[in-house]
């Protein structure tokens, strides 16, 4: 049995509202527990002081893009992104090639994450076969495969009545649905967000109504068949007043928030670089209000990253052609210190609610929390290194950001895994 001491962090677990310093304990992958143990004797110690020692942060929407199209990531370089981002458990996104739409195709990605040996990662099934929208999944078999929710990511499920019908299902199963919300008649051929920033541009926009419609949709489906619904990257004012009033009527809603989304406006399109664009793209400054609202009030409870790495001959195409996405493992933790704790938006226990246990409730999964017996995943921080973002240091494969040279406060500076130490920047 081996055993690993934290010695002296500031520990936040807000699964226990617990935020003091002491010691952390963990043994043979497992948690001990937190302050002085007698009679245990650590075979490793770490000196955490002046750092705090949170739950390992999960980031439950990343794009892993193995098999398929392993030019732009792999699971071996997104889950070592993961780790130098202090991440240290992943729920993967679908949208492979082929789709990860049957019991092999999840088996296969937890293999290829033990091969890794980095961190977590949590498969999450097609909602429907190929992502076609036409046939719903296997989704039992998906279960049985290890997948920990549903979604058609990268695009919405078209038809009500298969939204239903997967609501229906995942109910059975205890799985929520995960909703890109999107009207595709509206969005189609846009590169940016409708607005007055996009008629000056002469480019073509994506109105916010587009993402408010189907977001209206899956609520009231949620409602009618009592299934769970977790709307993806959310970025409109009106889809977060929405999941608001959903929250309220006692419906099974939950949402999640970006950095790129609570952090940029579509301004910055006028760069004309392709970094910035997305989808959901960077909408307006009342819209990056809103979700820091949501943030703030609990109606937004996750945040998460839609890590989406591009191959740079994709990214570097005309405006137009270039695929949407970012990349944001390495980038995660810091962006979101520096832009919503130093601010005062949220104090440290409530960001790390948003990255650990919040997420976890949400996929039904054993993490998250520190409480003795539970899997021993933690993530050090030092809340105070000033540090510059160089893409050129990035694990992943792939280099689309748009946060390249930006400054921030707080990095992750230990990450531990199942009690194992994967990343150290201590001492």
């Amino acid at each position: 049995m081996s055993t690993l001491l934290l010695r002296n962090g500031r520990v936040i677990d807000p699964s226990q509202g617990l935020d003091r310093v002491a010691d952390l304990w963990l043994a043979d992958g497992k948690v001990v527990g937190v302050g002085s143990h007698a009679g245990v004797a650590a075979d490793k110690a770490l000196d955490c002081t002046g750092t705090i020692v949170s739950p390992g942060l999960i980031d439950m929407h990343v794009h892993l893009r193995e098999p398929g199209r392993e030019e732009d990531e792999t699971i071996a370089t997104g889950t070592a992104a993961a780790i130098a981002g202090g991440v240290t458990a992943v729920a993967c996104m679908p949208n492979t090639e082929p789709a990860l739409d049957s019991r092999a195709a999840a088996e296969f990605v937890i293999l290829q994450a033990k091969r890794a040996g980095n961190c977590m990662v949590f498969p999450i099934g097609a909602v429907t076969k190929g992502r076609e929208g036409k046939e719903l999944a296997e989704l039992g078999g998906l279960v049985e495969g290890g997948a920990v929710a549903f979604t058609d990511d990268g695009a919405p499920v078209y038809s009500a009545e298969i939204m239903r019908r997967a609501l229906e299902y995942c109910r059975m199963f205890d799985r929520a649905v995960l909703v890109h919300a999107e009207i595709l008649e509206l969005t189609q051929g846009g590169v940016m967000n409708e607005g007055f920033v996009s008629m000056q541009l002469g480019l073509r926009g994506m109105p916010a109504v587009a993402e408010d419609i189907m977001i209206y949709r899956d609520i009231v489906l949620a409602e009618l068949t009592g299934g769970r619904v977790h709307i993806l990257h959310v970025s409109t004012a009106g889809g977060v007043d929405l999941i608001r009033q959903g929250i309220a009527k006692g419906i099974r809603v939950s949402g999640e928030a970006c950095p790129h989304h609570f952090l940029l406006t579509d301004d910055e399109m006028r760069r004309f670089d392709s970094n910035y664009k997305m989808s959901p793209p960077l909408r307006t400054k009342k819209d990056v209000d809103a979700i820091l609202g949501g943030l703030k009030d609990g109606t937004l409870s996750v945040l998460a990253t839609d890590h989406a790495p591009h191959a740079p001959e994709k990214k570097e195409r005309e405006l137009d052609q270039a695929p949407n996405g970012i990349v944001g493992l390495e980038t995660f933790l810091p962006l979101c210190a520096t832009h919503l704790i130093e601010p005062g938006h949220l104090s440290w226990p409530d960001m790390l609610a948003k990255m650990t246990v919040n997420p976890a409730k949400v996929l039904g999964i054993d993490r998250g929390t520190l409480q003795p017996g539970r899997p021993a995943d933690v993530t050090v921080i030092d809340p105070k290194v000033k540090w510059t973002i160089d893409v050129g240091e990035f694990k992943s494969k792939s280099r689309n950001s748009p946060f390249h040279g930006h400054p921030v406060t707080g990095r992750a500076v230990a990450t531990v895994v199942g009690g194992e130490v994967k990343m150290s920047r201590l001492g």
